[in-house]
């Protein structure tokens, strides 16, 4: 069986995990003080589910020719060739430098829906925040600044609208608790009661933090 390469990265956690990460790399979290030796036993020991998980691996692509479906917050785009815009269901892209130019467009995109979005959920639960922001983020789908501006990756476009839910309503819980506490956590299920599924949802998608 082929030799399975892997990073570690050492912490104050205190047990070992596996994870494979947006790229198709092996991570092993740690405790500070693991031998080399404990780490080799315990990826031999997961070898099998590690084989597997990486032949299941499959980076996400995105068809930008013409005619090609996008599907930008739940809803179908048709991908034509024009002036980068979005018109109707249509998403027009120039004959070249598609990719630079569909990252432009998903800024604006996205702030435009992401400023109509998260307004729309701070008055159901009565949260007050600074602005909407878009970035360019591959680690973060969203985070929220202290000053009260909450940050989104252009790539929460591609997200199901449930899970974009989850993140509008994790960041807008951090204008009043700016921490991952218990009451943290309350505050987030009393918004939403399935928070833990839609986390876990947003988990399995993790490999659109490749896209563009």
């Amino acid at each position: 069986m082929k030799a399975i390469e892997y990073k570690i990265r050492r912490s104050r956690r205190k047990t070992l995990s596996l994870a494979i990460e947006r790229d198709g790399s092996v991570l092993v979290r740690v405790p500070f003080g693991t031998s080399d030796s404990t780490v080799e036993d315990f990826i031999h020991r997961h070898r099998v589910w590690l084989n597997r998980k990486l032949e299941e691996y499959r980076p996400p692509i995105l068809d930008l020719s013409d005619g090609a479906e996008l599907i930008l917050f739940g809803a179908p785009y048709t991908i034509g060739t024009g002036r980068t815009s979005i018109v109707g269901d249509r998403v027009y892209l120039p004959e070249e430098g598609r990719e630079a130019a569909l990252v432009r467009l998903m800024k604006r995109f996205v702030r435009e829906v992401m400023d109509v979005f998260t307004a729309r959920l701070a008055r159901r639960y009565d949260f007050t925040y600074a602005g909407v922001r878009i970035s360019s983020a591959r680690t973060r789908w969203g985070s929220c600044s202290r000053d009260g501006f909450i940050h989104y990756t252009f790539r929460i476009a591609f997200l199901p609208t449930a899970v974009v839910e989850y993140i509008a309503i994790h960041e807008l819980c951090h204008t009043v608790r700016f921490d991952h506490s218990a009451a943290f956590w309350r505050e987030v299920e009393s918004c939403l009661p399935d928070w833990r599924a839609r986390r876990n949802a947003l988990k399995e998608h993790s490999g659109l933090m490749n896209l563009l």
